[in-house]
């Protein structure tokens, strides 16, 4: 495979590589999963899959530039939200 076609179209994560990827156990990827706190994925079969581009956006949810910043785009712990009222 050419180094263009390897490189063309969106690239997919099975769920122990995205969570490699972010420096997070697969268990944890997949409670952020379960509670709607994690990157968008998609269910290809039986097999959940991950964008690198929704990753990457996931990630971006969290940038900061100082302490201060206000919490727009949280990234979320990977545990249930309290049920708004």
């Amino acid at each position: 495979m050419t180094q263009t076609a390897a490189n063309s179209g969106p690239r997919y994560l099975r769920t122990p590589d995205a969570a490699k990827l972010l420096g997070l156990s697969p268990r944890t990827l997949e409670k952020h999963r379960c509670y709607g706190t994690g990157p968008v994925y998609r269910r290809l079969g039986g097999r959940v899959v991950y964008a690198l581009d929704d990753i990457e956006a996931w990630v971006a949810l969290g940038t900061r530039r100082s302490t201060s910043d206000p919490d727009v785009g949280t990234v979320h712990p990977a545990r249930r939200r309290p049920a708004e009222g």
